[in-house]
């Protein structure tokens, strides 16, 4: 396996045994796509063996043809990548031994109780199998009326719980939410500010962000391919200032395709970076590993695994040890360990329930030709 001295560097696809032409294919698809305005920008970014072969911007930042043009570093809304990264925040600590994963979930959060709330653990936050909705009933009531953060907290540790622990697989934001409360009651610190010191500054993430931080909103990626919006939108939409400073952990990301690569190397690197440790090589396997045998619904901690048939945004030509997460805003973000392949797509609009994203991963992958 790589040491945590390797950091990812310039270089040509013919370098780490991948062509150039067929990557130049996964362009083409992009800015087809740009052309028919199915999506307004993009980047994408292509990695082997520690070496960047392609990263480029298409499009502009808004659906305005006049706005700026987006640049290989340009600040994407992730939405759902923001999942591992928030379970990366508590493995943190489980590898400092402030949390375990085996936990009821009730004894770091004491108001979690009733029906088979006692079931809950907290690795089940992380996999998909506590029980917890997606989203809360009272969703968008409560982003109309710009709730604070801590109202969804309130609201997810009552709201009843969708199937026995443990016994299914449903995708949940609202696990998520509760898997960020539990960090932040275990370091006092709120998530945004514990991800900012503890996973983005060690590892250089210099723009990447939980809310929008320094950001202002025109400098970032516009999601969607219109800039008409109904009121609601205006007032709690994906380009609304109180969704993009709201800091949800399961969906509040800005970052950039250069940002990515580095977690995505850093797991590919046994939890380590340019020299930093950040975390342990037993945090990085229990996170990319199957945690859900016994459901036949693959995930790991935080990271959505090739496996998943219901799941699918990786494309059908990865190994089967490929792992990664997807954001509707229309992001994806995957590694493949056995190719030591990483490859991170943003655009600002979900094509196709993700055609787009498979079809341009599966150029990526099919790019290696030794």
């Amino acid at each position: 396996m790589p040491t945590i001295h390797t950091k990812l560097r310039a270089g040509a696809a013919s370098d780490v045994g991948m062509s150039q032409d067929t990557l130049s294919q996964a362009e083409a698809i992009l800015q087809a796509e740009i052309n028919n305005r199915r999506i307004t920008a993009a980047t994408l970014l292509v990695a082997r063996n520690q070496t960047i072969v392609h990263s480029k911007g298409y499009g502009h930042l808004t659906p305005d043809a006049n706005s700026p043009p987006v640049k290989p570093d340009s600040v994407f809304l992730l939405a759902s990548i923001t999942k591992p990264v928030t379970t990366c925040a508590l493995m943190l600590l489980v590898d400092r031994g402030q949390i375990s994963l085996d936990d009821p979930v009730s004894l770091y959060l004491p108001e979690f109780q009733g029906g088979e709330r006692n079931k809950v653990r907290v690795r089940y936050l992380l996999s998909h199998t506590s029980g917890m909705p997606d989203m809360l009933p009272e969703n968008t009531e409560l982003r109309r009326a710009h709730a604070p953060l801590s109202e969804f907290v309130r609201r997810a540790t009552q709201t009843p719980l969708l199937y026995s622990p443990n016994t299914n697989f449903s995708y949940q934001s609202k696990g998520i939410l509760l898997a960020s409360e539990i960090v932040e009651r275990v370091t006092g610190k709120r998530l945004r500010d514990f991800e900012e010191e503890e996973i983005f500054q060690p590892l250089g993430m210099m723009d990447t962000v939980l809310g929008l931080g320094r950001f202002r909103i025109p400098d970032t990626v516009w999601c969607g391919t219109s800039m008409a919006e109904t009121e609601d939108q205006q007032l709690f939409g994906p380009n609304s200032p109180y969704w993009r400073d709201f800091g949800n952990p399961w969906g509040g990301i800005h970052s950039t395709g250069p940002d990515l690569a580095i977690l995505l190397q850093t797991m590919l690197s046994d939890g380590g970076y340019a020299g930093k440790r950040v975390f342990s090589p037993a945090a990085v396997k229990a996170m990319t590993m199957d945690q859900n045998g016994t459901l036949n619904a693959p995930w790991g901690l935080g990271w959505g695994l090739a496996g998943s048939k219901a799941w699918n945004f990786f494309g059908e030509l990865v190994s089967p040890t490929t792992f990664g997460h997807t954001g509707a805003t229309g992001t994806v973000a995957w590694a493949d360990p056995e190719q030591e392949l990483l490859c991170v797509i943003l655009t600002n609009q979900m094509v196709d329930n993700g055609s787009l994203l498979r079809r341009v991963s599966n150029i990526v992958s099919s790019a290696v030709v030794c």
